[in-house]
């Protein structure tokens, strides 16, 4: 019984709850969908390593979901961290339907990260693209363009990555991560990575975080800031499991690209969205850099960032439920009506800039420290000038959204109990990895022999970043103040898209609306002459120097007859072939 059980693939048991949730009560299926997730990071743990399931999948041989390092990580911090946002999302009027799309996306994620092929993975992969998108869909208004917009993102990159292990199968002959160590160098593996890079926010790709992101309901970008972007650090992973030098360097590019764009947001999500783009760059860069240390450290970023990135929308979703503002500028003085949420706030913001004593110190340093012994200056700079501008950015929303006086007052209620579980759990476990790293150490992939968070020089340079970020702030803040709405590469690339795909559509559809009058006024002339063959006969007549029809012979207009009904023989004959 209890070998059975761990036989069940846990995506299967969180889509079963999402099948469910929409027929239950709002407390029932909210509380049928926090268990399964919970339920699923707690199996994540305990399972055995290696435990699978191989399965006949379309006719190949697959893999339904294997356990090893990696997998069992990720399936700890998707569960945890899902069962965290189905008690947010009921603890903010989320509806049954929202929260059942919010459980489809866990469950394909869950899919994704634990399938032992290519073929399941892909699968698995194209469906968290629906999912995701339905549940940006269901907020209705602005979110729906903007779900589009993903949608096509998402429908590009997934093919992509599908036409890559394609191509992987024709080289190899096997889908199994078992045939090969990673996906087919050269073509196969380029392609994997355009198409993961539409996941994990390449730069250039990118533009769908901050378009996306802040348009849902509060309680979905909870779910949407978690999913996506780190099963796609896993899947660069799959494809790239020595590294890749190239990668290496676009996460580090991300990571400053995403702190600069966030810096100039008053969007609270969509200053949290370019964030991601910033963060998931570290996570790359690790994967890139490609030794023990680099990879734990990677995969350490990627359990701590969803810690903290979660509860971070959480806390805005939090300030914008009570106050209606999405902007900074409009905001300040909540930390006396939102206590619970600007000490969770603070948590969240100190851990992901990397303060000593929280998550991701322990876990940002493990990769810079790999970019340090590699010798790789020009990445180990790039990732501290990203930190200096983390700081900066959460100084500056702490301040504008908590911490500064205003003239204008909110009357606001504080964040009601499940919200203040939900936050408060989660920043404690900000401060217990940070403290007592080895809890996390003990559940990483990769070697964690060389991390060493809490030596002096460590200390000093997490120390450093903060005041240089303080100082920053304090420089930069009144120009910050000035800047408007700054264009992203989506302002040539949306209307390029836009404007491409209507000349494209009205090209081809001028074109077929060309053919169809040539074929339409020859069938029509066609079929005139059948009924009628006289002025066809009498131009013939005409054509051979004779004044009227009825003086050809019997035989020629026969001839000619008979030639224009076979005619109209073969035309049938060739359009039933074509048809059938």
């Amino acid at each position: 019984m209890t070998e059975s059980l761990t036989l069940v693939p846990p995506a299967f048991v969180v889509l079963l709850a999402a099948l469910l949730l929409p027929f239950a009560s709002r407390r029932v299926g909210h509380g049928l969908g926090l268990l399964a997730t919970a339920g699923v990071s707690v199996w994540s743990y305990l399972v055995p390593a290696g435990t699978h399931l191989p399965v006949r999948f379309l006719g190949f041989e697959a893999v339904l979901f294997n356990v090893d390092e990696f997998s069992r990580l990720m399936g700890i911090i998707f569960g945890l961290i899902g069962a965290a946002a189905v008690l947010y999302s009921y603890s903010s009027a989320a509806e049954n339907l929202q929260t059942a799309f919010a459980l489809g996306y866990v469950g394909t994620s869950l899919g994704a990260v634990f399938a032992g092929d290519w073929l399941s993975m892909i699968f698995f992969w194209e469906l968290m693209a629906v999912t995701s998108t339905l549940l940006v869909w269901h907020h209705g208004g602005p979110a729906v363009r903007a779900g589009f917009r993903y949608a096509i993102f998402h429908g590009i990159g997934g093919s992509l990555f599908m036409v890559a292990i394609v191509w992987h199968y024709v080289e190899v002959g096997s889908f199994l991560f078992s045939a090969t160590d990673g996906l087919v160098a050269g073509i196969p593996a380029t392609l994997a990575a355009l198409g993961i890079g539409v996941n994990v926010g390449f730069v250039g790709l990118h533009t769908w975080l901050p378009d996306t992101y802040p348009r849902p309901h509060v309680a979905a970008s909870v779910f949407l800031s978690v999913y996506t972007t780190k099963t796609g650090v896993y899947g660069l992973y799959r494809v790239f499991p020595d590294g890749s030098i190239a990668i290496a360097y676009m996460g580090a590019a991300m990571a400053v690209v995403g702190v600069t764009y966030a810096l100039l947001q008053n969007d609270m999500r969509r200053l949290l969205s370019y964030h991601i783009q910033s963060q998931v760059g570290y996570m790359v860069a690790g994967v890139g850099i490609g030794t023990a240390l680099a990879t734990a450290g990677a995969f350490a970023h990627v359990y701590n960032h969803i810690l903290y990135k979660a509860l971070l929308f959480m806390t805005a979703g939090v300030v914008i439920s009570r106050t209606g503002e999405e902007n900074l500028k409009y905001l300040g003085g909540l930390r006396t009506g939102l206590p619970i949420t600007a000490i969770a706030f603070t948590a969240a913001a100190l851990a992901i800039s990397g303060f000593p004593g929280f998550n991701g110190f322990v876990s940002k340093g493990m990769i810079t420290a790999a970019a340090h012994y590699e010798h790789l200056t020009g990445i180990y700079y790039l990732l501290l000038a990203a930190g200096v501008g983390t700081f900066m950015s959460f100084i500056k929303f702490g301040y504008y959204a908590f911490y500064r006086n205003t003239d204008r007052e909110f009357s606001v209620s504080t964040a009601n109990p499940g919200q203040a579980i939900a936050m408060l759990g989660v920043a404690a476990l900000l401060v217990v990895y940070g403290l007592v790293p080895d809890l996390l150490f003990s559940i990483l992939p990769g070697s964690t022999a060389d991390a060493h968070p809490f030596t002096t020089s460590h200390l000093l340079e997490g120390f450093a970043l903060a005041g240089l970020g303080l100082v920053g702030f304090v420089v930069l803040k009144k120009p910050l103040s000035k800047v408007g709405a700054v264009p992203d590469v989506d302002a040539i690339l949306n209307p390029l898209v836009f404007y491409g795909t209507r000349t494209v559509v009205r090209g081809l559809t001028e074109t077929y609306a060309a053919v169809d009058r040539v074929v339409a006024s020859g069938s029509y002339a066609l079929a005139g002459t059948i009924v009628n063959p006289y002025p066809f006969l009498e131009r013939v007549a005409r054509s051979l120097d004779e004044e009227d029809v009825s003086v050809l012979p019997g035989s020629l207009q026969a001839t000619i007859g008979t030639s224009i009904l076979l005619m109209v023989v073969i035309l049938g004959g060739v359009l039933v072939g074509v048809l059938n």
